[in-house]
């Protein structure tokens, strides 16, 4: 039996996302085959700017040259529209009588410029600026016409008006709005970017409604609805997109503003799949580059059956360069949602920061001038914290940069558009040797759509440079968990997660077990990453509390014991990868073992040390000293919230001191000692205890079997 089809209609950013994480996470699992309606492979199109500037051709944007795809068996047709689907006979219909059928669809046509209706507006002269075609006829108009209008005063508009400047033409960028940018920049900030670009030599009339285009055989000027007329020889349209769904439509899948989507991106039809533009998920349209990359990763996950959480929406947000200005926008900006938290200009420097808040939250943020404080406020907008939180921030500029490069965590995502961490850049400078920019872009794709990231990316590889980063290990091969398989404990844990199986049968069928019914080890480690098991309320605890009997002075014994009552009851029915020892001392007189055991708790002068990882039995390990809080309710909640992140990412039957050592002490720091991540944490805890799965096995018993 062959592979199943997978067939793609589209080949844009998205698409071809979701395709290249197939083909790394399982590039055997699907035969595909890509339509296009453009000539052309996959090719970045934030980047036609630079195509219309000058300098750069479509080869210098193109992501995926023909190459890539002839090296992973990937059939391509361009030039190529697909007109319907039908979904009961599994197959799609093109307009050049072609046939093609498929076992998993994915529908990712983007989108169109927005054509409004205006009389006049398919006058040769007249264009939109969405793809190469577009940039080809307006390098052609330069070469013959002097004075072009661009309709739009948005991101997409100001891009075009600075390629025509370039080309040296004469340009008036029209904007129906009180400001430039308006969905993205408040008024100051918006006044600062006209000012900039109107040094640069662009001209603009806002709050200016086109009525019609002028001209008899082409366009010669605009006609504007109070009267007024602006004479030019090109008209370039940028007023917005509109979702590309006409295959949906003609095909009976569901379709709103665009084709709609539910947490899996899959559509009303079954085995059909839309994303990126196309897609409406959940009432909302993305047209930002991170979003449509963050559905393409889940759908391509679901598509080859690895574990993945729901696509839950993203955070829209712009960090990129206008015309050569850096501008950061993410959020809520202005308006009755939300009032101003920060605000700070700097005259001298061209900057401008505004952070805006609601309800004591972190709700958007603008940066102009310097965009180094983005990542970070992302950061804080994405988990909505609060605004507290922006006490510890850096002040701005470049000496600001580094230090936010290197306060950011390991895990910590540097470039959203490609889910780039600080470790993976810091690796690539190491392991790769990746000495610039390019190069770290070449190995990790960070900047390389948007580009909003690369003063950041900088900053970090001067890190690793000045770090003198080592050459990592290679890493060792995986060990099985047991004979039944070649899948090792990583791989299981994420193939596995509750609900993911109906029994630990149905889970060790799907992944190929060699023995079907498995062993009691690897049978229980199933049980626990499916959830199958039986609270821990009616049997012999999953985490002991302890704590001493002896006073130490100027110490409340009944603290360090209300610490360890509070702890035991908050942890009571937890079901967790092994068995967890906490102790509780009142102080360095209290023989309580801190040190020792799995978690321990000790009063100081400062107030609260929580320690992990200790073990008092071979291997023996001394705990580390994770943080101190200088009142017994912060620290319980530090232990608890250590407890859930060990729960969550620990392998079955790993001890913390194993875990610990693997998921990192400066990990674990940055998680507990920021407040907010200490809040989100007990917030999982709380809804984790609000849904409890049924026993479908006896998961304890199978311990007993072996030896736990």
């Amino acid at each position: 039996m062959g592979k199943p089809r997978l067939v793609v209609v589209g080949n844009g950013m998205a698409g071809m996302r979701c395709v290249e994480h197939i083909c790394d996470f399982a590039p055997d699992r699907y035969e595909i085959t890509v339509f296009g309606n453009e000539p052309h492979p996959n090719y970045n199109r934030i980047m036609l700017s630079k195509v219309l500037q000058g300098g750069t051709n479509v080869d210098d944007i193109t992501i995926h040259d023909w190459a890539w795809y002839t090296e992973r068996g990937i059939s391509l047709y361009t030039g190529e529209t697909v007109l319907r689907v039908d979904p009961d006979q599994q197959r799609i219909y093109t307009a050049s009588g072609r046939v093609e059928p498929y076992d998993r669809l994915i529908i990712a046509t983007g989108s169109s410029a927005f054509m409004p209706k205006i009389p006049g507006i398919h006058k040769p002269g007249v264009t939109a600026f969405r793809n190469i075609a577009d940039c080809e006829r307006m390098m052609e108009a330069s070469r013959t016409y002097k004075h072009a209008a661009v309709i739009g005063g948005g991101l997409l508009g100001l891009e075009a008006a600075r390629g025509l400047l370039n080309l040296g033409m004469e340009v008036d960028v029209i904007h129906n709005a009180l400001y430039l940018m308006n969905r993205q920049l408040d008024a100051s900030a918006a006044e600062m970017l006209k000012r900039e670009l109107t040094q640069q030599g662009m001209r603009f009339l806002v709050e200016k409604r086109t009525e019609r285009i002028l001209g008899r055989k082409r366009a010669e000027g605009l006609q504007f609805s109070d009267g007024s007329r602006l004479g030019a020889d090109l008209i370039v349209l940028a007023v917005g997109i509109r979702p590309n769904i006409s295959v949906a439509e003609a095909s009976g899948i569901r379709t709103n503003r665009a084709i709609v989507v539910d947490d899996y991106m899959q559509t009303s039809a079954d085995h059909v799949y839309a994303v990126g533009e196309c897609a409406e998920h959940r009432g909302i349209v993305y047209g930002l580059v991170a979003p449509l990359y963050e559905q393409a990763r889940v759908l391509a996950m679901h598509l080859c059956g690895r574990h993945t959480e729901p696509y839950p929406g993203s955070v829209p947000y712009a960090q990129l360069k206008v015309s050569g200005v850096e501008v950061f926008s993410a959020g809520l900006i202005q308006g009755g949602d939300c009032e101003t938290a920060l605000q700070h200009f700097d005259g001298v420097k061209g900057t401008y920061k505004k952070v805006t808040m609601k309800n004591g939250r972190i709700a958007g943020a603008v940066l102009f001038g310097d965009t180094s404080e983005g990542t970070e406020l992302l950061g804080y907008l994405k988990r909505r914290a609060p605004v507290s939180a922006l006490k510890a921030q850096p002040a701005g500029g470049n000496s600001s940069l580094a230090k936010t490069a290197e306060a950011m965590g390991d895990q910590d995502t540097v470039c959203n558009c490609n889910s780039v961490t600080k470790a993976a850049i810091m690796e690539a400078a190491g392991l790769d040797e990746a000495q610039t920019v390019d190069q770290i872009r070449e190995r990790t794709k960070a900047s390389g759509s948007c580009g909003g990231c690369k003063p950041m990316v900088a900053a970090i590889l001067e890190l690793a440079k000045s770090s003198g980063g080592k050459k990592a290990a290679p890493a060792a091969a995986p060990v099985p968990i047991c004979g039944c398989t070649d899948m090792d404990r990583a791989a299981i844990r994420a193939a596995l997660y509750p609900g993911s199986d109906a029994s630990v049968q149905a889970a060790l069928l799907r992944l190929g077990w060699k023995r079907p019914d498995g062993c009691p080890v690897c049978r229980s480690a199933a049980a626990y990453y499916l959830g199958i098991h039986r609270s821990a309320d009616g049997g012999e605890p999953m985490i002991r509390v302890s704590a001493s009997s002896v006073v130490s002075p100027g110490i409340p014994h009944s603290d360090a014991g209300r610490i360890a009552l509070e702890l035991e009851r908050r942890s009571t029915g937890w079901f967790m990868p092994a068995r967890v020892g906490i102790a509780v001392s009142a102080g360095p007189r209290d023989p309580a073992g801190i040190l020792v055991h799995d978690l321990g708790i000790g009063a100081s002068p400062a107030g609260w040390e929580l320690y992990a990882g200790g073990h008092m039995e071979h291997p023996v390990k001394p705990a580390q000293l994770v943080g101190v809080l200088p009142n017994a309710g912060d620290i319980i909640d530090m232990a608890l919230g250590c407890l859930a992140l060990y729960r969550d990412s620990a392998y079955y039957r790993e001890p913390v001191w194993e875990w610990l050592e693997r998921y990192g002490l400066h990990r674990l720091r940055e998680k507990l000692l920021d407040p907010d991540e200490r809040e989100s944490l007990l917030e999982t805890i709380s809804i984790t205890q609000s849904t409890g799965i049924d026993a479908q096995s006896d998961i304890h018993s199978e311990e007993r079997t072996v030896g736990i």
